[in-house]
């Protein structure tokens, strides 16, 4: 979710990669502070500066910076909560968020996975944008209780001109951005088709650059006061966005299902042994088939490892074969009348290589290889 003006505290360290400083942890996810959000203030200061100092004519060039400093601060403190209203929503729906960062001019909840229904992709997407108006409502009343005009009233008014231009700029109806999100989830909620929700706000997203750019030539054009800064904004903003909207369609390619491709398709043959099988006789029986192990007592001991049986054989050819059995997770469990696009979202998801496959009363149906899909969803894109 992506927040431009778009899931216990301690010092701050380095996070590794290219993460950024960890600020602090909420419901266990990471808060990251870019290196580029410094970049992005440092141009806020330059060129809000010097409208601090036309809309307090009185206050000295320091104070005119400071204030700008402050504003810039207030916008880093804007898009944070912004994003945690996204985060906080999506991990009471039960989407895990790896992480969340603070970046040039703006911020990203990074959810684990894709929202399962239009509802949940709704909810998460409007929780950024109600949490910044709130916060905006609320610093416009408390302009009335400061003396107007006054460093602090400006400071006060920047909070509210910060959350309203998070709040509302994000509810503009294109990817990266949550309104973009909203038209995905309504078209997909009228559709069926999350990829129909995807291209609909894609486009959006293009409208959306195109408004910034003609936006900012007209403040130039108009010699409008504030037209440096509005040509700087539009511009980082307008490449945020078309790069964001880009990525989301690139991102939808890869989850999509080719049409006519059943998993029955994929699906190899399941073949239950006893898991005190020898190791090399369960080997010679997979064949090209899952082997699923299973004790004396009926539970299964896990999936057959081909490439550790292999290595288990040459050594030891009678050895249990439950010795080189991969166990069954719940995450490696697939439901066979589950949507071809969350099947091919869970493998994308899940370290492991093979999957097992049962029908909608448990029973093993198959085995699915992760090769094999990759394999099937790579003719289906060309094909397309």
């Amino acid at each position: 979710m992506a927040a431009t003006s778009q899931h216990g505290a301690g010092p701050a360290r380095r996070a590794g990669g290219d993460g950024g400083l960890l600020l602090f942890r909420v419901g266990g996810v990471p808060v990251l502070l870019a290196p580029s959000w410094w970049i992005g203030s440092l141009v806020i200061v330059v060129l809000y500066a010097p409208l601090v100092g036309r809309l307090l004519p009185d206050v000295s060039t320091p104070t005119s910076w400071l204030l700008a400093a402050a504003f810039a601060v207030l916008l880093g403190l804007s898009v944070l909560a912004h994003e945690l209203g996204h985060c906080l929503v999506a991990l009471r729906l039960g989407i895990p968020v790896r992480r969340l960062r603070l970046f040039l001019l703006g911020g990203l909840s990074e959810v684990a996975r894709t929202p399962r229904r239009p509802g949940q992709e709704g909810l998460v997407a409007a929780a950024g944008p109600a949490v910044s108006l709130v916060l905006g409502g609320f610093c416009s009343l408390l302009l009335f209780a400061v003396p107007p005009n006054g460093a602090v009233w400006l400071l006060v008014a920047e909070c509210a001109v910060a959350n309203f231009a998070v709040g509302l700029f994000n509810l503009l109806p294109g990817l990266p951005l949550d309104g973009g999100r909203l038209v995905r989830a309504g078209v997909w909620a009228m559709t069926g088709l999350r990829a129909k929700g995807t291209k609909a706000a894609v486009a959006g997203g293009a409208l959306v650059a195109t408004g910034l750019i003609v936006w900012a030539l007209l403040g130039l054009a108009m010699q409008s006061p504030d037209r440096w800064l509005r040509l700087g904004v539009c511009v980082v903003t307008a490449w945020f966005v078309i790069l964001g909207a880009r990525s989301e369609l690139a991102a939808e390619a890869r989850r999509g299902w080719p049409a006519g491709l059943e998993l029955s398709d994929l699906v190899r043959p399941v073949l239950q042994l006893p898991a005190e099988s020898p190791v090399s006789d369960a080997l010679a029986a997979s064949a090209g088939r899952g082997v699923v192990l299973v004790r004396a007592d009926g539970v299964a001991a896990g999936l057959l490892d081909e490439q550790a049986a292999q290595q288990l054989a040459s050594i030891s050819p009678h050895a249990p074969a439950e010795q080189a059995a991969e166990p069954i997770r719940a995450e490696t469990v697939l439901l066979a009348s589950e949507p071809g696009e969350e099947i091919a979202e869970r493998v994308r998801e899940t370290p492991a290589w093979q999957f097992l496959v049962v029908d909608d009363e448990g029973r093993p149906a198959g085995v699915l290889r992760r090769e094999d899909l990759r394999t099937a969803l790579m003719q289906g894109r060309r094909a397309q």
